[in-house]
């Protein structure tokens, strides 16, 4: 973690920009670890930093140029839309050790604003995506034990120093998230897939059943499947909207992929071929159960 004496004896100082539930759950494993002495919120809203400073989550409310100047390390908790003006923001008051990460969904869009600016600073961004999260939002959402066991990606750029990325990784590791590395064109298209189309059809098929003439009595008798199908589409529709922009050729890809695996089951189903369905199906649970044993989520 950041040395807590690297600063004239100083305990570090971390700044959150965006204290909802990714980046207040950052905040608060780090200070139930230990790891920080104090938080800084930065964001939009006042009674959203309000709400994170009476949790505890943060100690005092700033702006982005008091972020930039105060804190060791900054997490940028934003929609990945808003995250070069963000770093516009920050860059004139960086301090030359200062590291900055994101929590973004989408990494190629997101290292292309951070070059754009940051210019010859960009180094002392480490860009990262940890895969946790809720349909639930801001600060009471908050958990220290949300990254506990889960996945946190980093993809690193070559004006990185060694040493800020371990930095940052051990930041993500005294959460208890599992770090690892990647290509950012990797992160995306594999993201693509199991993130970012789950969320859509999960969005398009609850935006289908709402748009029913009986959508009424569709939902009052919906249970526990339509529930956790639809629990995602729940999720913040800006954060969503900028996802899919950013990852449209990976997102289209996987929709044909879908497209062609739906027309496959949609064709059994037309000829009546009892065999080729189960088959269909029996492939889905078998890869499904083999999945929650390993990751051990169900």
């Amino acid at each position: 973690m950041i040395d807590p004496h690297h600063r004239n004896g100083a305990a570090p100082v971390l700044a959150v920009v965006g204290v909802g539930l990714i980046g207040g759950s950052f905040a608060a494993a780090l200070r139930s670890a230990g790891a920080v002495e104090r938080v800084l919120g930065v964001g939009r809203s006042r009674r959203s930093l309000q709400e994170a400073q009476e949790l505890g989550l943060i100690d005092a409310a700033v702006s982005l140029e008091q972020a930039a100047a105060e804190a060791d390390c900054i997490l940028l908790s934003v929609p990945v839309g808003t995250t070069q003006p963000v770093l516009e923001a920050l860059r004139p008051h960086l301090r030359d050790d200062t590291l900055i990460t994101d929590a973004g969904s989408t990494k190629v869009n997101v290292v292309q604003a951070a070059r754009a600016a940051l210019g010859e600073r960009v180094g002392q961004f480490i860009p990262g995506h940890p895969i946790a999260g809720a349909e639930k939002g801001g600060p009471a959402a908050a958990s220290a034990e949300l990254y506990q066991g889960r996945t946190t990606i980093l993809t690193p750029l070559d004006e990185n120093s060694v040493e800020g990325r371990l930095a940052i990784t051990r930041l993500w590791e005294t959460c208890g998230a599992r770090v690892i590395t990647m290509e950012p064109d990797v992160h995306d298209v594999v993201l693509a897939s199991v993130s970012h189309v789950p969320h859509l059809l999960s969005s398009v098929y609850m935006w289908q059943v709402a748009a029913a003439e009986n959508s009424d009595l569709r939902m009052e008798l919906a249970g526990s499947g339509f529930r956790d199908f639809t629990r995602i589409a729940a999720g913040s529709p800006e954060m969503w909207r900028d996802i899919f922009l950013a990852n449209r050729d990976a997102v289209l890809s996987e929709i044909a992929e879908v497209r062609a695996a739906l027309d496959r089951a949609e064709q059994a189903l037309q000829a009546e071929d009892a065999d080729k369905l189960q088959d269909f199906l029996e492939r889905a649970a078998l890869a499904r159960r083999f999945w929650a044993s390993r990751s051990g989520l169900n």
